[in-house]
């Protein structure tokens, strides 16, 4: 049998001078590109038996030349850019690399968190701008502190992320709720309905997938629901959030911050609402992104792949 042709469509996404693809050379013919159009995908995976893709949407319309398609392959969890029914149809597998980032995003939730309750960020420009040189006092209260410890923590979606996050806000001495479609049970976390979690949290943290039941439900109306000064934290996806809601609940002072990670549109929009608000702590579509985790996707990617041609797929999606 020929080796098959494998085609990646936006390698430049998870590759870089530090993470590798040539694990997957070793399963086929490997093609890769940085970062295709839209309209360059369909002429360039013509002739591929697997497509392995991060952001790339793959429908109807870049699907419909490639005759020997057989595998698509996700280098992430989510697969909403996948159109997954135009592949059940035509034969053609997808596999998501599920669980590889859930230390990583959970590690990154409370770097957002710290920032917003620690100020590490505004004490190092205070430093660095030779303010303490001249201060009168040896601790300068520029920025004020709080103690995690007490504070109430809300999860919605308990999944490997939510469930990980959980553990490091136990850690912290914090009380945790967590709202989750299915029931879950996780020790120290208390099981609650959405809007007593929003009622009862001091921070809001989404951890669930993006869907229909989920996508706007951080709405004017949630918001509102949220504790006075409450913050409100998305490493999730950006379609989870009303971003010109969440503009008007911080500058209203309804919340008292956000910290953001992701956005219904990436890269930014010039005029992100966003940009102009209060508060408001943005990374940009990061929190998945350590090397060692690029590098755990990178095994998980291409042991999906052998798997599927060895007759035992895992990850499959559809």
């Amino acid at each position: 049998m020929n080796k098959p042709k494998i085609v990646l469509t936006d390698a430049q996404t998870v590759v870089d001078g530090l993470v590798s693809a040539d694990i997957l050379n070793e399963l086929g013919e490997v093609a890769s590109y940085g970062l295709l159009e839209y309209e360059e995908v369909a002429e360039k995976i013509a002739d591929a038996d697997v497509v392995v893709c991060n952001k790339t949407l793959l429908d109807s319309h870049t699907l419909r030349l490639a005759k020997h398609l057989k595998y698509i392959g996700l280098f992430a969890t989510g697969y909403n850019n996948i159109d997954v029914g135009y592949c059940r149809e035509h034969g053609i597998a997808v596999c998501n690399a599920g669980s590889y980032s859930t230390n990583a995003v959970a590690q990154h939730t409370f770097a957002l968190i710290l920032a917003h309750y620690n100020h590490v960020g505004g004490y190092n420009d205070y430093v660095m701008q030779g303010r303490w040189v001249r201060s009168r006092t040896f601790s300068p209260f520029v920025y004020p502190l709080h103690e995690l410890a007490g504070k109430t923590l809300g999860i919605v979606g308990l999944g490997a992320i939510g469930q990980a996050t959980a553990r490091i806000a136990l850690a912290f001495n914090m009380k945790v709720l967590a709202f989750n479609r299915s029931p879950m049970q996780l020790d120290g976390v208390g099981s609650v309905g959405f809007d007593e979690l929003l009622r009862r949290s001091d921070i809001v943290s989404v951890h669930c997938p993006l869907n229909p039941d989920s996508e706007n439900m951080f709405n004017a109306e949630a918001f509102g629901k949220m504790k006075r000064g409450a913050l409100f934290v998305n490493t999730a996806r950006g379609g989870v959030m009303d971003e010109q809601a969440l503009f008007e609940a911080l500058e209203s002072g309804c919340l008292g911050g956000a910290c953001i990670d992701t956005l219904r549109v990436e890269p930014m929009v010039e005029d992100c609402i966003l940009m102009k608000a209060k508060n408001c702590i943005m990374t940009p579509h990061i929190a998945w992104a350590p090397v060692e985790t690029r590098q755990r996707l990178m095994r998980i990617v291409a042991d999906n792949i052998r798997n599927f041609f060895n007759g035992t797929p895992t990850n499959l999606v559809n």
